[in-house]
């Protein structure tokens, strides 16, 4: 049984494949935990009171949602773009997108889970105290071995996750057909583009403020910043960073597409966004360097004003460079279009 091609369904694709990530996601999220914590499980009792403690679960949320976000703003960057290049009616005839793509995203998600963390897991413990890598680096060099392992343990999971969603956007989005004509493309971009300046900004503050998030997981996994923060100033400390990143993002990325777009280009979005996080940790990085000589020459930071002062003015630097280079990059990306 055949069903008739649907212009309307084509169009709802890129928001589908999202909500179908992050429905995939969390059902994930929850069956795990379910084993994990139920009652029967060997180690239930002290993994539920391990999870209770705000500095437990208050990154682990964080860390679930970034890992969301990213994964939604790829997918619905997919559909979008084979949207813009195939054309409403080619992406109509493809059999059953959603239902492959959820099928393919659930293996990769299985396969993350059950095999590859299991196996990062054996490989971090080589690191810890009696494991074999830890007496080969001795003490003295050990925590610098395992900063660099969780950088690297951080970037294969991320990376892991891209490629999850391309192989089942591919998978569920293959299928050969000829490019629409001038006309045609006209026409779906009427149809499909409600506002490509707003998609432009959206999609690259999601990915900035993810890959920001990412990267204040990674910091605090071999860091004690947040040790001596209470629940709610841990929560305030996880939740505000990531929305002023995206707000900060989306004014960027809004003031760098032109108003006249007639089309997404998804993945330029998500370029500039990732050229723009780099910059931003490289200029942040390289001036707070260049602050904490000159203040150690001056002697700046002999009293608390100082020690204020410098992370007031790193903040106002931040906000400035992830506004300004987020534009910049934006434009540099779209400047054919």
């Amino acid at each position: 049984m055949t069903t008739t091609p649907s212009p309307a369904s084509a169009q709802r694709l890129p928001r589908d494949l999202a909500l179908v990530t992050v429905a995939i996601d969390a059902a994930m999220v929850l069956v795990n935990m379910a084993i994990q914590l139920w009652p029967d499980s060997p180690h239930g009792e002290q993994l539920r009171s391990t999870y209770a403690l705000p500095g437990v679960w208050i990154p682990m949320v964080f860390s679930i949602g970034m890992a969301w976000v990213l994964a939604a703003a790829l997918a619905w960057s997919h559909g979008r773009n084979a949207l813009e290049k195939r054309g409403v009616g080619s992406v109509a005839r493809l059999p059953h997108p959603r239902i492959r793509y959820a099928a393919v995203y659930i293996a990769v998600l299985v396969l993350n889970f059950y095999l590859l963390s299991p196996l990062f897991y054996e490989v971090q413990l080589l690191f810890m105290p009696g494991g074999r890598l830890h007496d080969f680096f001795g003490s003295t060099s050990m925590s610098a071995a395992m900063a660099l392992f969780t950088v690297l343990q951080s970037v294969a999971q991320l990376i892991l996750l891209v490629l999850g969603v391309w192989v089942s956007a591919w998978f569920a989005l293959r299928a050969a057909s000829a490019a629409p004509s001038d006309a045609q493309q006209q026409d779906d971009d009427e149809a499909i583009g409600a506002s490509p300046r707003r998609a432009v900004a959206l999609v690259g503050a999601a990915v900035f403020a993810s890959l920001q998030m990412w990267s204040g997981v990674v910091v605090s996994r071999w860091t004690s910043v947040a040790r001596g923060m209470d629940g709610l100033e841990l929560l305030i400390a996880w939740m505000l960073p990531p929305l002023v990143a995206f707000a900060l993002a989306f004014w960027g990325g809004w003031l760098g597409a032109n108003a006249g777009l007639a089309r997404v280009r998804p993945f330029r979005a998500v370029a500039a966004a990732a050229l723009a996080f780099v910059l931003v940790q490289v200029s942040c990085i390289a001036i707070a360097l260049a602050w904490v000589m000159l203040a150690t020459w001056s002697h700046s930071f002999d009293n608390a004003g100082g020690l204020i002062g410098f992370a007031l003015a790193l903040v106002l630097v931040y906000s400035v460079l992830v506004v300004v280079l987020m534009r910049a990059a934006t434009r540099w990306l779209y400047r054919r279009y």
